[in-house]
């Protein structure tokens, strides 16, 4: 998997100029994904734009859980790639391949 950069709760809280607690509201309603890393919540970077979390995310974390996927293994995948997209599936939402991502999520499922 290639190296992505990772932010913690305070990281972002700072970046997006809100409270710790916003953050983790984000994490918890899935508008973002998180992982614990050396034992510290952490979500990479990718998913945090300079307005909040990409907003293609949340969608499809939803469907990667509806999946039976769980943080971890939804990280994992939205990161590594995907032989179908031919990238990453994370570098295919932020190309404007939405659909084209969730598609390859709900096939997942079975």
């Amino acid at each position: 998997m290639e190296e992505r950069t990772w932010l913690t709760v305070p990281d972002i809280a700072e970046r997006l100029d809100v409270s710790p607690s916003q953050v983790r509201r984000m994490i918890e309603d899935r508008h973002l994904l998180a992982t614990r890393r050396d034992g510290v919540v952490s979500v990479p970077e990718v998913f945090v734009t300079d307005e909040g979390p990409l907003p293609e995310l949340r969608g499809t974390a939803i469907l990667l859980g509806d999946s039976g996927l769980q943080n971890d293994e939804a990280i994992r995948w939205l990161l590594e790639p995907d032989d179908s997209l031919g990238v990453a599936p994370i570098d295919a939402l932020l190309a404007g391949r939405k659909a084209e991502v969730r598609r390859v999520a709900q096939a997942l499922a079975f």
